[in-house]
């Protein structure tokens, strides 16, 4: 699990990325047994069909770990979608599309999310997102954490994942938290759902996180990282027994 709160020091020396897209969708289903086929094949094949999709900048079709979404052990049925757009019609159109309602439609358990950034740093294959929100007073905050973890560090990273992610589960305030990843292993995200930046900012300062921020600082374990905060303009569904909406 990526640290949810970043080191201050950026983990490459790497150029500023472009900032691309206002406003991001994420999608988190729980693929029922009977088209777990049809699910497989979006994981395979997903950013192919995702092509021509109006206003769309970047996707990315993730699988998932076992429980939490945390595990080194993959499930058979839980996946996630992150998707770009340059404006929020084209964010509408799509959560309203075949495209998406077919993942709602064969999953026992579906959540949706339409987010607006207002901080991010570093880079999710070259490319950032552009921020358009301000910062919250109150109420609920998305993050948003994702990395590409050199082989070297990888036996290093997952070392420190149960504590990190039995903290995460447990810690207050924490409303939303799964496990996400492009590629077993190595290119890993972490997505969680806060009733306030003040509970955010508790977990991450404390405890096992804090000891995961420092090792990543440390250890120079990504070769590139994403750590982005989000004003939640909607969500929706039902995920592990919970309702949002």
């Amino acid at each position: 699990m990526p640290p949810i709160d970043p080191p201050q020091a950026p983990a490459t020396a790497s150029p500023q990325p472009k900032a691309v897209g206002t406003v991001a969708v994420f999608l988190l289903a729980d693929i029922a047994l009977r088209h777990r086929i049809w699910g497989y094949a979006r994981f395979v094949f997903g950013r192919f069909l995702m092509r021509g999709v109006p206003g769309l900048v970047m996707c990315k079709v993730m699988g998932s770990g076992d429980g939490g979404g945390f595990g080194l052990k993959p499930s058979s049925s839980r996946q996630a979608l992150f998707c770009l757009f340059t404006d929020e019609l084209c964010a509408d159109a799509f959560l309203k599309s075949p495209r998406a309602t077919a993942y709602e439609q064969r999953s026992q358990e579906f959540c949706s999310a339409k987010l607006r950034a207002y901080s991010c740093r570093g880079a999710w294959s070259g490319r950032s997102i552009a921020v358009t929100a301000s910062a919250p007073q109150n109420g609920p905050i998305a993050t948003l954490t994702r990395a590409s973890i050199r082989p070297m560090s990888a036996w290093r990273f997952w070392r420190m994942q149960p504590a990190s992610e039995v903290s995460l589960n447990a810690a207050e305030g924490c409303l939303l938290a799964t496990g996400v990843g492009e590629a077993p292993f190595f290119r890993q995200a972490t997505f969680s759902l806060w009733a306030s930046t003040a509970a955010m900012d508790a977990y991450a300062r404390t405890g096992a996180h804090l000891a995961a921020i420092r090792a990543a600082h440390d250890g120079a374990f990504f070769s590139e990282s994403m750590f982005a905060r989000f004003v939640p303009c909607e969500l929706t569904g039902t995920w592990r027994g919970r309702s949002y909406g």
